[in-house]
């Protein structure tokens, strides 16, 4: 048997909670999405994402966009598709 090491990390419950519900529709467990994430980690020589702060256009935008200015909205897909020409 492979000896193991146990992680501990404090979560938001209402996040571990959302996630864990995820992982369990997808087979998985905690324990195996941190493993699989930690492989991937040393498969990549890095975090298997990007993270990166918005630029100041992104968040201008996301900030206007949130109080609901330069927003559409559409009633129906077919008005949106119309909206943008197709």
């Amino acid at each position: 048997m492979n000896k193991t090491a146990t992680i501990r990390a404090r979560i938001e419950p209402t996040l571990k909670s959302e996630v864990e519900d995820i992982l369990d529709h997808l087979g998985l467990s905690a324990s195996e999405a941190i493993q699989l994430l930690y492989r991937q980690i040393k498969v990549r020589r890095g975090l298997p994402f990007d993270l990166q702060l918005p630029n100041e256009l992104t968040t201008r935008t996301l900030r206007r966009s949130k109080k609901g200015h330069g927003v559409k909205r559409f009633a129906k897909k077919d008005d949106l598709y119309r909206d943008l020409g197709l």
